[in-house]
């Protein structure tokens, strides 16, 4: 179990310091509260000699100030442990945080949201209960127990022995069951996992699933997964149910000897009265101790099963990072250049295969092709959200892995294919990869993007809230809200992956029209699927099965009568048949 710990080291030794004072005050707790039992014994035998109001007072100002003492200690030993816990259970969820920020794309496409998120809440929870409650009152048991037992054998070693004959039964059963809430707990963690990631899809595809009106299947299919989750749980519980009685049973069989022996020490006048109630002092104290463990097996097993499902996560490396060589910090002009190029995603078929382009800085560059030719693949391998081959990239004729990640990604503006907005305010998502913009900086990019006009009728204006992924925008509002946050940044490259797929064709030249000024200082990309959108670019690649089949201007490709041209050709005979209908 405890090699399973092993990933909490560096907490725990970054908080040895409270911890080593919590196990100070869990010492100086349990050997002060250790003596209320002596302190009753030679009360019972003192007052079996005469009772006067002295003695009373005398012997309630003692137990008196023991107890005072031992509630200070106690305090200390949750104030200090129980806060350790949770100051690790603080650094624990901003370190994986952190990890999960620096993972790449194909991180998420192995792990679920939903998983992730139980593992980030659930589980986390589970560990904080096993730095706290389970460290403190183990603590607590071990160190009273061992205080206990001088007193205790002085009084009686008999009585002792006899006493304790039972407690190996309880270690047993303490094994027998841990292990199978430990194998139960991982079960259930798991099965939670499940039910967490169910109900995040459904959460975000809503409206898919009432536009199929498969809410009843849906919910069917939650209630199956939740009564499995039911099942494993009370399965638990009926293991814990069989626990903590048989501890009980255990430590009652202890009272019950101790009650017998005991009463019989007394008669023979082997040991006083005043003995005989302390000894079963000591004994009533120690019975919560016991039962205790059950509940601290059952944290203990739930907590090491959830640090392994945690440090999973903390494990697992960026498989994108800054090399060594990761020093060239000189400013990009957005000279870019394919040397070579050929990419595949791991176990799959070659996507893009020996791709030679160069795109001079302050220059543009248009990319067609069919669906599946490897577009979007090719402009994420330039802010490295994909890795490409050493020096199959460069960029101002450095390769990109030369530059620090923060540094290359800060001199590109990138709009996915899927846009994503945050649930926060329209300010906030144009703002995002600028936290400080001014109101002018914001209305500058809404308004190259033009969208600046839509959000000002909105009551709020650029205040209002666009609800999660920006559900209460169109998907044209969308794209040009990703837009105005990739323009705001003045990136030196600017790469628009189909970014213009929402909106019409009138809304595409007004846009085309803003960004025109922009694109005569920077390198800008931009994948499309609408020659309207292709043609005035300096170049414009059309890829065809991860090759560069054609290259040239506009009128160079029409030249040519390959794709392109058959494009061209298509698209200019539905834009005659929509103007004629």
């Amino acid at each position: 179990m405890f090699e399973r710990l092993r990933p909490l080291n560096p907490y725990l030794r970054r908080y040895w310091k409270s911890l080593a004072w919590g196990g100070v005050a869990v010492v100086l707790y349990n050997t002060i509260k250790v003596l209320i039992p002596a302190v009753i014994g030679h009360a019972v035998d003192d007052l079996r000699h005469g009772v006067t109001q002295q003695k009373i007072i005398f012997h309630a100002l003692r137990l008196l100030l023991i107890a005072l003492l031992s509630a200070i200690f106690l305090y200390i030993t949750r104030q200090v442990i129980i806060g350790a816990s949770r100051e690790i259970e603080f650094d624990l969820r901003n370190d994986l945080f952190a990890n999960l920020e620096r993972q790449p794309p194909s991180f998420y496409n192995t792990y679920r949201t939903g998983d992730i998120m139980a593992r980030s809440t659930n589980d986390l929870a589970a560990v904080r209960q096993l730095l706290g409650p389970a460290i403190m009152y183990s603590a607590n048991t071990i160190v009273f127990t061992a205080a206990a037992l001088p007193f205790m054998i002085r009084i009686s070693p008999k009585l002792t022995l006899c006493a304790f004959v039972p407690l190996p039964i309880a270690s047993v059963l303490v094994q027998y069951f841990g292990a199978r809430i430990h194998t139960r707990f991982e079960r259930i963690q798991a099965m939670f996992s499940d039910i967490s990631a169910k109900a995040q899809e459904n959460f975000s595809g809503a409206r898919l699933i009432r536009a199929f009106a498969q809410e009843d299947a849906e919910i069917a299919s939650f209630e199956t997964a939740n009564q499995e989750y039911i099942k494993r749980s009370l399965y638990l519980v009926r293991l814990m149910a069989m626990l903590w009685p048989t501890l009980e049973f255990v430590l009652g069989l202890s009272l019950m000897i101790t009650l017998f022996v005991g009463g019989h020490e007394v008669v023979t006048h082997r040991i006083s009265v005043g003995e005989f109630t302390a000894f079963s002092v000591y004994m009533v104290q120690l019975t919560w101790p016991m039962i205790a463990v059950g509940w601290v097996v059952n944290l203990f097993q739930r907590g090491t099963a959830s640090v392994v499902r945690i440090d999973e996560l903390l494990k697992h490396q960026p498989a994108i990072t800054d090399n060594e060589a990761s020093v060239n910090q000189s400013p990009i002009t957005g000279d870019i250049e394919f040397h070579h190029l050929s990419f595949a995603y791991p176990d799959g078929p070659p996507v893009l295969t020996d791709i030679n382009l160069r795109i001079p800085a302050g220059s543009s560059l248009a990319i067609v092709g069919p669906t599946g030719s490897g577009k979007s693949t090719l402009v994420n391998l330039i802010p490295r959200l994909l890795e490409a081959a050493p020096e199959a990239i460069r960029i101002d004729g450095n390769p990109i892995r030369n530059y620090p990640l923060d540094h290359l990604r800060r001199s590109i503006g990138f709009v996915p294919q899927e846009t994503f907005l945050f649930s926060e305010t329209i300010r906030q998502n144009i703002a995002f990869g600028v936290p400080h913009a001014t109101e002018a900086q914001v209305l500058q990019a809404a308004t190259t993007a033009h969208i600046a006009n839509e959000i000002l009728e909105f009551p709020k204006g650029f205040d209002t809230t666009v609800g999660e992924r920006g559900i209460t925008l169109s998907g044209g509002q969308k794209q040009r809200t990703a837009i105005a946050r990739a323009l705001i940044r003045e990136p030196r490259i600017l790469i628009l992956d189909d970014a213009l797929a929402s909106v019409d064709t009138y809304t595409e030249e007004q846009i085309l029209s803003g960004l025109r000024n922009l694109m005569q200082a920077r390198t800008t990309i931009f994948i499309s699927h609408r020659i309207s959108t292709a043609r005035n670019a300096d170049q414009i690649a059309v890829l065809v099965a991860g090759r560069i089949a054609e290259l040239g201007t506009h009128d160079q490709l029409l030249a040519l009568n390959g794709y392109y041209t058959s494009l061209f050709d298509k698209q200019r005979l539905e834009e005659e048949l929509s103007v004629a209908s």
